[in-house]
């Protein structure tokens, strides 16, 4: 090692102090106390330190939430239970689709064209059903069962249709998918 201009000594005392430095006691943390100084170095060591104070709880509270108390909608207090349902995707297939394969439809989902949703609601008429729906979102409620959905897709919902058996105590909910870039992605 002499050869190169560096004596033995200097260059392992150097080794050490850059691999283990001297931290002041307050830079320390208190839980890497095992942890050898240089492994709690990271990229908010380099340059310099400003002293800034930790924000209260409170303020840390509200830097963390992603909605303030007013803008989310409170169901927890409503105490009727959530119905039964199923969500079917539905496709139109024709004799052409279905020994020709003519369209170049295919069993997938990505060739689906409506949503139809069954909701199970035993002793309920169909006079008590309330339905809403909006383009990502399925609201109805009854006396007895109150469901609040987020549909898989967006959906036309001015062309809906819904239809109650009362034999089967359901109602069935078709609603056409809204799919703009279906004349792009599919031959």
């Amino acid at each position: 090692m002499d050869s190169f201009g560096f004596s033995t000594a200097q260059t392992l005392q150097a080794l050490s102090n850059l691999l283990n430095p001297k931290l002041d006691e307050d830079d320390e943390d208190e839980d890497c106390g095992n942890v050898r100084s240089s492994a709690q170095l990271g990229p908010g060591h380099i340059g310099q330190r400003s002293k800034t104070e930790a924000p209260k709880e409170e303020e840390a509270k509200t830097l963390k939430d992603i909605w303030g108390e007013g803008e989310v909608a409170a169901d927890d207090d409503d105490p009727r239970p959530r119905p039964e349902y199923e969500i079917i995707l539905k496709q139109s297939v024709g004799t052409e689709d279905l020994f020709l394969g003519l369209s170049g439809k295919d069993p997938s989902s990505m060739c689906c064209e409506a949503l139809l949703i069954k909701i199970k609601l035993p002793d309920t008429k169909a006079s008590e059903v309330v339905l809403d729906v909006k383009e990502k979102f399925l609201d109805l409620q009854t006396p007895n069962y109150k469901l609040g959905l987020h549909l898989p897709h967006p959906i036309h919902h001015r062309d809906g249709k819904a239809q109650f058996f009362s034999e089967r105590e359901e109602l069935e909910v078709t609603l056409l998918m809204n799919r703009p870039m279906d004349v792009i992605n599919l031959p």
